[in-house]
């Protein structure tokens, strides 16, 4: 496994955090772990569902072979405990009163009904910031709803706007609803945890999925509000002339130089085609530029040149002139791309079912004093239970008594 600043402290170093996340959740604890929090993953006997979830890496099928659950749960300790039974409820008493956050994303009640809520658990530790994130929050009228990610998406309207505007619409990849509601929460995690420390005084933060998302979705509920608009999905079309999708000799670029960019790029783009037409005063108008009229003429000049070059020689030029272009890229063009490789954003983490590394995203982020870390692989089930009881002052004897009972 590639050490990153195995030997510093992290930010987060000496917070504990337990995680009771599923699948919606993970990504939040896993952004406290890689910054060197304890974060302690509490799973049932069977195990998190996400250990099951695919793909898989190298085409295993053995469940902690999951891509998604190794690249979750790095630097996490496990524990199996069956919180169904009051020996397992007493342990997470005992882990709670350690903790200063515990993050869960059972259905509203199910923790309460298991003495497990934050009622319960704030009069062990009063100053423990417990972080429920659900569907549609724990009250409400969907509150008890079922939801995955895609229903998440579109409940919450970013599905409305990916796609064509003459087609159905199309899922954003990769559980964009259940990232949403991780860094949500991260971030509210932090600024309770800030306040506890001052205060003493931990709290309970409801975290919506759904609220999450609609929350970040650019500027389409702004729109709504002061234009009274509805954004709208356009795929590939160009929104305004100058500003869109095109095809180039290897793939496409993202070029963005009319519209509400026209002032800061629209010189630029002149200067770089050199095309007597775009000198024209209609050229920076929007009224203009959101024509059909305009859209065509634009691409019957600009199609031309730009499928001639490839996407690293538009890309070139963009650099040169200070344009904005972007190369669309494929998952091969994004692992070997100069930029990422420059940043060390890819690491190579041990995965110890597969017995080899395996490469993941790396930090999103750069501290330089205290920085992200990969410390260990994500976590065998069960793999840190016994270390942990002892910890809690629970002996070989009590322990050897809990497995054999099937708590531990």
């Amino acid at each position: 496994m590639a050490q990153q600043n195995a030997g510093t402290a992290g930010a987060l170093s000496g917070i504990r955090v337990l995680d009771l996340s599923g699948a919606t959740g993970n990504y939040c604890g896993k952004l406290f772990a890689d910054l060197g929090a304890d974060v302690i993953l509490v799973e049932p006997l069977h195990g998190t569902e996400l250990r099951r979830a695919a793909p898989y890496a190298g085409h295993s099928l053995a469940p902690d072979a999951g891509l998604a659950f190794s690249y979750m749960n790095t630097n996490k300790r496990s524990i199996a405990l069956d919180l169904d039974t009051p020996e397992g409820q007493a342990i997470l008493h005992k882990l709670a009163g350690t903790a200063q956050l515990l993050l869960e994303t059972g259905r509203p009640g199910d923790m309460d009904a298991r003495g497990l809520g934050y009622r319960k658990l704030s009069t062990i530790q009063p100053s423990l910031v417990y972080v429920s994130i659900t569907p549609f929050g724990q009250t409400g009228p969907y509150a008890h709803f079922e939801a995955d990610d895609m229903t998440l998406l579109a409940m919450s309207g970013l599905l409305s706007l990916g796609g064509y505007a003459d087609d159905v619409p199309v899922v954003a990849y990769g559980n964009q609803a259940y990232a949403a509601g991780s860094l949500f929460a991260a971030v509210a995690s932090m600024a309770a945890l800030l306040d506890a420390e001052t205060s003493g005084r931990g709290e309970h933060i409801d975290v919506s999925i759904q609220e999450c998302v609609a929350l970040a979705l650019e500027n389409a509920a702004q729109a709504y509000f002061l234009e009274k608009r509805v954004r709208k999905r356009y795929g590939t079309v160009q929104r305004e002339a100058g500003s869109g999708i095109f095809k180039c000799k290897d793939g496409y670029v993202y070029v963005l130089a009319g519209g509400v960019s026209a002032n800061r790029f629209w010189e630029l783009t002149k200067k770089w085609l050199g095309e007597a037409e775009f000198h024209k005063d209609r050229w920076t108008d929007r009224t203009y530029l959101a024509t059909q009229e305009a859209k065509d003429l634009f691409s019957s000049i600009f199609d031309p040149y730009v499928v001639t070059r490839t996407k690293a020689e538009l890309y070139a030029d963009a650099k040169r002139l200070g344009m904005a272009i972007a190369p669309v890229a494929t998952p091969d063009e994004v692992l070997s791309s100069e930029q990422f490789r420059q940043r060390n954003y890819f690491v190579d983490v041990f995965n110890p079912v597969l017995g080899r590394t395996v490469r993941q995203p790396g930090a999103p982020y750069k501290l330089s004093e205290t920085p992200w870390s990969i410390r260990q692989p994500a976590p065998s089930l069960g793999g840190s239970t016994a270390e942990i009881l002892g910890e809690l002052g629970i002996g070989a004897e009590e322990q050897a008594a809990l497995h054999q009972a099937r708590i531990v």
